[in-house]
């Protein structure tokens, strides 16, 4: 039962399609996105099942529609939903294939500087916002300030 809704709702969605770019047109709108992000996986992804997979693909329109977002919106992959290798990736692969997998020689500077900045932000917001607060006053003995609770009396 289940499969059977899904193909009918793959091939409604083929037929409000048609022969259009998008489903409102020629410029993509929310339902595109949408309708996207679910056709997009059934249609790339190696399933176990492929029953619902072959059905989309014999839907050309929506194979179609599938490969034109990607294509607009993804243009580095052709398709393949990965984004575009950078140089230092690069060589950390063919480092791979050699044996030789490095690590990033920065990551433990990041992680220090992610770490620093987030205690940093954390702490302005707590002074800022008034709930931490420094006080200046008398000195206790040694040239000690006493650290003291404020608490409010109850009245009698």
């Amino acid at each position: 039962q289940l499969y059977r809704d899904a193909r009918e709702c793959l091939t409604l969605l083929s037929q409000r399609l048609g022969s259009q770019k998008f489903f409102f047109g020629d410029s993509p709108a929310s339902l595109d996105a949408f309708v996207f992000s679910r056709l997009a996986p059934l249609l790339k992804a190696k399933l176990p099942n492929g029953k619902l997979q072959q059905h989309l693909k014999s839907l050309q329109n929506l194979c179609n529609y599938c490969t034109s977002i990607l294509s607009l919106y993804f243009p580095w992959d052709g398709g393949e939903m990965h984004p575009p290798a950078s140089p230092s990736s690069t060589l950390r692969a063919a480092g791979a294939d050699s044996g030789e997998a490095e690590e990033d020689p920065h990551k433990r500077r990041n992680q220090l500087l992610s770490v620093l900045v987030g205690l940093a932000a954390m702490l302005g917001y707590a002074f800022l916002s008034g709930i931490v607060s420094i006080q200046r006053g008398g000195t206790g003995p040694a040239g000690r300030q006493p650290i003291a609770l404020e608490e409010e009396e109850e009245e009698e």
